[in-house]
C-alpha cells in the first residue's frame, strides 16, 4: 500500500486490533461448541471452566492483517504454512490434550518450513572483536532457538493476559526499535499486525478472562516471536540476538529456573508444577491481577533498557540491566522457583 508510513503503521496495528476484539466471542462460541475448555485442577489458578482456542482469534486477525498489508515472499510463504502447523496443532491440543512428544514432533516440522524453505537461519554473530560463522551448524542452532521461543512462551501462560500482555509488550518494544532504525521490512509488518492482533485478545483476555488462549495462541506467539527476533535482528553484532531475548526475559527465566527445578527434583523438565514466577507471586499475597501487573511492569523496564541500548544511551541501559539482575537474584534467594526454601528448612 503507497500511503504514509505513520498511517500505515497506525492501520496495522488498529485493523487487526478491531478485527481480532470482534472475532474472539465467536471463537468462544466455536471452543463452548467442540469442548474446548480449560478444567481446573490442583495446578491452576482458576476456578471454573474457560474457553479455550482464543489463538484462533490472534491468528485471524494476523491473517487478515497480512491480506492487506502484507507482500509475498518465500519467507513469508514459509511463516503462514509454519503458523499453520503450529496452530492445528494447539487447536487439537486444546480440544484433545495430545501427548508432548506429539506437540514437539508438530512444533518441529513447523521449524523446518521456515529454517529450509524460508531460510530464516541465525548464520552468524560478532562479539568481542570475535567473528563466529555456524556454517552448517546454522540449521540446527536456529531450529532449537525457535522451538525454545514456542515452548518459552508456552510455559509463562499460567494467567489471565499473562502470555498476551508479554506478547505485546515484546511486539510494541520492536516496533519503536524498527521506527527508530528506520527498517520498514517484513520484520516491520509482522511486528506491527502482531501487536494489534494479540492487543485485540488481551481485552478479553485480561483479568477476569473470558477465554484462554490455550496452546494454540502460546505456541502460535512463541513462533512468531522467534520469527520476527531471527527476521529483524540477524545481523553479525551479538546484542542483535541478545536484545529480543532480554526483551523476553520473564519467560526464559521462567524456563531455566523450572528446567533447573525440576532437574534438582530428579523430575522430567515436562512434569508440570505451580512454582512459576506468576505462583510465587501469587503465594505472597499478590492478587491475581497485581501479579500479571508487577510482571508487565518488569517485562518493560526490560524493553525500556533494550531501547535505550539501541538509542545508544548505553550506560543507561546498563544501570536499568544492573537493577533488574539485583531484583533476579533477589527474587531467586527470597522464594522457591528455583529451591524450596520452606522444606529445606524443616530438615534442618
Amino acid at each position: 500500500m503507497n500511503i504514509d508510513i505513520n498511517l500505515k503503521s497506525i492501520l496495522m496495528i488498529l485493523i487487526p486490533f478491531i478485527f481480532s476484539a470482534l472475532i474472539v466471542p465467536f471463537v468462544k462460541k466455536v471452543a463452548n461448541h467442540v469442548r474446548a475448555m480449560d478444567i481446573p485442577n490442583e495446578r491452576k489458578v482458576h476456578k471454573i471452566p474457560m474457553p479455550r482456542l482464543g489463538g484462533l482469534a490472534i491468528f485471524f486477525a494476523f491473517l487478515f492483517g497480512y491480506m492487506i498489508f502484507g507482500d509475498v515472499s518465500n519467507a513469508m510463504i514459509s511463516i503462514l504454512i509454519g503458523s499453520f502447523i503450529i496452530i492445528l496443532t494447539g487447536m487439537v491440543d486444546d480440544i484433545n490434550p495430545v501427548d508432548a512428544k506429539i506437540k514437539l514432533l508438530f512444533q518441529t516440522l513447523a521449524t523446518l518450513v521456515v529454517v529450509f524453505y524460508g531460510q530464516i537461519l541465525l548464520k552468524d554473530i560478532s562479539a568481542f572483536g570475535i567473528y563466529l560463522d555456524f556454517g552448517i551448524f546454522a540449521y540446527p542452532i536456529t531450529i532449537i532457538f525457535i522451538l525454545g521461543c514456542i515452548n518459552c512462551m508456552n510455559l509463562i501462560d499460567g494467567l489471565d493476559g499473562l502470555a498476551a500482555g508479554i506478547s505485546s509488550i515484546f511486539f510494541a518494544t520492536v516496533a519503536a526499535i524498527t521506527l527508530i532504525r528506520g527498517q520498514f521490512g517484513l520484520p516491520y509488518e509482522l511486528t506491527f499486525i502482531m501487536l494489534g492482533s494479540t492487543l485485540g485478545f488481551l481485552l478479553h483476555n485480561f483479568y477476569p478472562a473470558k477465554i484462554f488462549m490455550g496452546d494454540s495462541g502460546s505456541m502460535f506467539l512463541g513462533f512468531i516471536i522467534a520469527v520476527i527476533t531471527l527476521l529483524g535482528f540477524k545481523n553479525v553484532m551479538m546484542s542483535s540476538i541478545i536484545i529480543p531475548l532480554l526483551i523476553l526475559a520473564i519467560p526464559i527465566l521462567d524456563t531455566f529456573f523450572a528446567i533447573i527445578r525440576r532437574k534438582l527434583k530428579g523430575q522430567s523438565v515436562s512434569v508440570p508444577d505451580k512454582a512459576h514466577i506468576h505462583h510465587q507471586l501469587l503465594s505472597r499475597n499478590f492478587s491475581h491481577r497485581n501479579t500479571v501487573l508487577i510482571i508487565y511492569l518488569i517485562n518493560v523496564l526490560f524493553s525500556l533498557a533494550s531501547i535505550f541500548y539501541v538509542l545508544k544511551n548505553r550506560p543507561l541501559g546498563y544501570i536499568i540491566y544492573g537493577i533488574l539482575v539485583i531484583i533476579v537474584v533477589t527474587f531467586i534467594f527470597k522464594t522457591n522457583v528455583i529451591v524450596d526454601h520452606t522444606k529445606r528448612g524443616k530438615s534442618c
